[in-house]
């Protein structure tokens, strides 16, 4: 079982949860990061350490995002791996914690 990064990502894009992984598992996108269901350890260092809280355990996905379980699978194939910390989005404080994010992601 791998972590999935959920909609609150979405115009947010903390980076805090890739200075932890021990494996690279996590890709960059415009706007928004996944993990590769691949190389995930299932370690579950990266969850404490998102500030957007939108870091879960496959298992525990809410049943209204459970597409990003195949969104986090097919973007990772395609979104180049990020193995360092970087600064956030300028106004992502201000997009954590928007329901409704969706529409808003860029591939």
């Amino acid at each position: 079982m791998a972590f999935v990064v959920l909609e609150n990502c979405i115009r947010c894009k903390y980076t805090d949860c890739v200075d932890v992984c021990p494996v690279d598992c996590f890709h960059e996108g415009p706007n928004m990061l996944v993990i590769d269901p691949e190389e995930c350890i299932d370690c579950a260092l990266c969850e404490p350490e998102c500030p957007a809280e939108a870091i879960v355990p496959e298992d525990e996905v809410p049943e209204d995002q459970k597409e990003f379980i195949q969104l986090n699978a097919e973007l990772a194939k395609v979104w180049p791996v990020l193995s360092e910390k970087k600064d956030p989005l300028p106004d992502a404080d201000e997009w954590n914690g928007v329901a409704g994010k969706r529409q808003y992601l860029e591939r």
